[in-house]
């Protein structure tokens, strides 16, 4: 089984690892499970998660596959590529959820890209706005030439209240499947 090469998907370590590409607002914090106004994940094992604020709050993490074992030849053979991210919303606000993903060659020329932008989840809506929900996408066929993994995700509030009323995100991760 592929492990998962994102360090602190969760927040168990506040926000080491992470490059805090938009910081707005009242700025990224790490909150306990199911915070207030929250829900419960699915996943037991998921006891905290990164909440953002009223202006748009981006993290990334750059993920070097040769740093992390493997080879130059391994990832021309186009290994799949899995990223999964989970995003929830409060009862008492809306807010937007994106997720960007880029596969990288050595000179950080991407290969292939996976994009949401601008997911709305609005508590009063029918669309359950609130619940935790999963992104998951599947890289293939993008050529050889793969060596960096880009990972960034975030979004914020929609009622611009001081605070942490923005999306909610947990459990994220990107596995090479060998």
């Amino acid at each position: 089984m592929a492990r998962n090469l994102l360090h602190n998907p969760n927040g168990d370590e506040q926000l080491e690892f992470w490059d805090l590409t938009e910081n707005g607002g009242s700025q990224w914090r790490v909150e306990d499970m199911p915070g207030d106004c929250g829900h419960e994940h699915c996943d037991p094992g998921f006891a905290h998660f990164f909440a953002t604020s009223y202006e748009l709050c981006l993290k990334r993490q750059v993920v070097d596959l040769v740093a992390e074992g493997f080879s130059p030849e391994e990832l021309d053979t186009q290994p799949a590529v899995t990223v999964e991210d989970w995003y929830s919303g409060r009862t008492d606000c809306g807010c937007i959820y994106q997720l960007t993903v880029y596969l990288l060659d050595e000179n950080q020329e991407v290969l292939q890209e996976f994009k949401i932008e601008n997911v709305t989840l609005d508590p009063d809506g029918d669309n359950d706005g609130t619940s935790w929900k999963e992104v998951r996408h599947t890289f293939s066929d993008y050529g050889p030439g793969l060596r960096l993994i880009s990972f960034e995700h975030g979004g914020q509030d929609t009622k611009f209240w001081d605070g942490w009323f923005g999306v909610r995100v947990t459990g994220s991760s990107v596995k090479v499947e060998m």
